[in-house]
């Protein structure tokens, strides 16, 4: 190898190889379409290697071009990460920051969290919504979503900050009129409550058990799309409820549920959830990381 490549011309490749495309990386950053291809082929002949299959119809990565492209996102994140980690006592965290999480854990859990970063950062603008339903990140213009359960989107970057998983559990004078189901599969004789909201499928609950994951697939009169309401309606014995422990451990500890089939729960772990890496923004990264020590502390 004659000379060491660029770093911003192992940024422009890797863009390259993401949008799959000149003329959108050209458009993107504002330069004509050959001095991209100048670029790329100013890298490749320091590398000494064809990177790239280029024709009038498609470009496609080559073997040693995808080696390239692993190399030097990974390469490139580490001079991001030294450059953030150089700065970063400097930073003060500032602006607006919206973010959004459901309803009950929104309120119970999330709300006293920001309330002490709030005071801890007091040049950020926090912006929190709570939704009970799927949330487009990037279209609705959120920084940040603290989610429950399962994330779907491949296109997001997450971080799981606490433990958490699902219970079943009802009231004790639904148990003394309907009886305890013994095994999943008698669940389906029973009312279950079910939750519309985020992650959970309707009318399919998929648990860990003694045996692995099991999936069951139940019924019952009464849902919704809060999962406070649908607890309110357990503890009224209307039904059998899957929920969180953060949010019925406090019920079962004082009696108002009790918990059913203890050999099986649901894994819902609280995932922070953001279209770009923390450290291309202060102020997401100091709330993920300041919810992760809350969290920690909390269990």
């Amino acid at each position: 190898m004659n000379n060491h490549p660029l770093l911003e011309d192992m940024r422009l490749f890797c863009a390259v190889v993401r949008a799959q495309s000149f003329a959108a990386v050209a458009r993107d950053l504002a330069l004509s379409k050959a001095v991209v291809s100048k670029r790329i082929n100013l890298l490749e002949h320091a590398l000494q290697a064809k990177l790239l299959h280029r024709t009038t119809r498609r470009l496609s990565v080559t073997e040693q071009g995808d080696t390239v492209y692993q190399r030097a996102t990974r390469i490139l994140e580490d001079v991001d990460a030294m450059a953030q980690a150089i700065t970063t006592h400097r930073e003060t965290p500032s602006g607006l920051l919206r973010l959004c999480s459901s309803s009950g854990f929104g309120r119970r859990k999330l709300a006293p969290a920001l309330a002490a970063l709030a005071k801890r950062y007091p040049q950020l603008e926090l912006q929190l919504e709570l939704l009970d339903r799927q949330v487009d990140l990037v279209g609705e213009g959120f920084h940040l979503d603290i989610r429950l359960g399962q994330v779907q989107e491949p296109h997001l970057i997450t971080r799981r900050i606490a433990h958490n998983q699902r219970v079943l559990c009802a009231s004790p004078s639904y148990v003394a009129q309907r009886g305890a189901p013994q095994s999943l599969q008698d669940l389906t004789k029973h009312q279950c409550l079910l939750i519309r909201e985020r992650d959970q499928d309707v009318g399919r609950w998929t648990l860990n058990g003694p045996q692995g994951p099991e999936t069951i697939k139940v019924s019952g009169a009464l849902s919704a799309n809060n999962g406070e309401v649908v607890h309110q309606w357990a503890i009224e014995g209307l039904g059998i409820l899957l929920r969180s422990e953060w949010d019925v451990g406090p019920s079962i500890a004082q009696g108002t549920l009790v918990r059913l089939l203890p050999d099986y729960t649901q894994e819902a772990p609280v995932w922070a959830v953001y279209p770009t890496r923390l450290n291309h923004s202060a102020k997401v990264r100091v709330c993920v990381e300041f919810l992760e020590e809350w969290f920690k502390r909390l269990t």
